[in-house]
């Protein structure tokens, strides 16, 4: 991973654009977008700056002097962040990014996931916002509630984002009978060491383990298709295995 995506709130916040023309039009339309206030390059409050200039060597320099983060159009190397290609269903936003290696496959690959987006997956997910209480009454325990939030919003659960929902979608589900959680102790066995041999299944399992042990032969590019929060052991297991679900990646035989 070459970069490390952030969603930064820039409502009522200054930033700096330098440059004229289409380039530098689209970034100001996209910082008034986010709600960001337009400025130039004196300003000293802002802290994020946009050059769109042909040489724009100097000004970066002299900015990030100031502590400012930079973006420079089409020179990723003088950059501190990059502009991603922005799918929105608000206030669901999907980014994507390729670290400055080529914004038209970013654009290209944005405009499938479009045709993929139900239009209705950003009331689902204001839904699930404004049932928060509701959810934390249900379900106390944050492991719990999260295994619930889980299986309602897999491939094919009752609020599966990639499926047109009903508007009461998310009363529906809460008022529901709960469907047991999976759990348990799962084995997968690798055929490879590349990820993309995962089976769908496998990789829904990794995605969505508590816990995660691990021969040393397995490599960070499959371990690193577990949850951020997973816990992760390195074989022989010893002791008890925690509660919930359990995945143990095993190498080539």
């Amino acid at each position: 991973m070459r970069s490390l995506p952030l969603f930064h709130r820039i409502a009522g916040k200054k930033v700096i654009v330098l440059g004229e023309g289409i380039q530098a039009d689209a970034k100001r339309r996209l910082i008034e977008r986010a709600g960001g206030v337009i400025v130039g390059e004196d300003d000293t409050e802002a802290r994020l700056a946009f050059v769109v200039i042909p040489e724009p060597e100097e000004v970066a320099t002299r900015l990030k002097g100031r502590g400012l983060l930079v973006n420079v159009t089409d020179r990723p190397e003088l950059c501190d962040f990059t502009v991603p290609s922005i799918l929105e269903r608000d206030p669901v936003l999907i980014a994507v990014g390729t670290s400055g290696a080529s914004a038209g496959m970013a654009k290209q690959l944005r405009l499938r996931l479009e045709a993929l987006l139900p239009v209705g997956l950003g009331a689902l997910a204001q839904g699930l916002h404004d049932a928060r209480d509701a959810v934390r009454a249900r379900w106390p325990g944050f492991d719990e509630r999260r295994r619930a939030l889980d299986a309602a919003l897999a491939d094919g659960g009752p609020l599966d984002p990639l499926r047109s929902q009903a508007v009461d979608a998310v009363d529906r589900w809460l008022a529901a009978p709960e469907k047991p959680a999976e759990s348990g102790h799962v084995v997968v066995q690798l055929r490879s060491l590349d990820p993309d041999d995962l089976t769908l299944r496998e990789a829904r399992l990794l995605g969505t383990a508590d816990a995660v042990f691990h021969d040393r032969s397995v490599p960070e590019a499959i371990l690193s298709r577990a949850r951020a929060d997973a816990a992760r052991h390195p074989l022989p297991i010893s002791g008890e295995l925690p509660s919930g679900l359990v995945v143990e990646m095993r190498g080539l035989g």
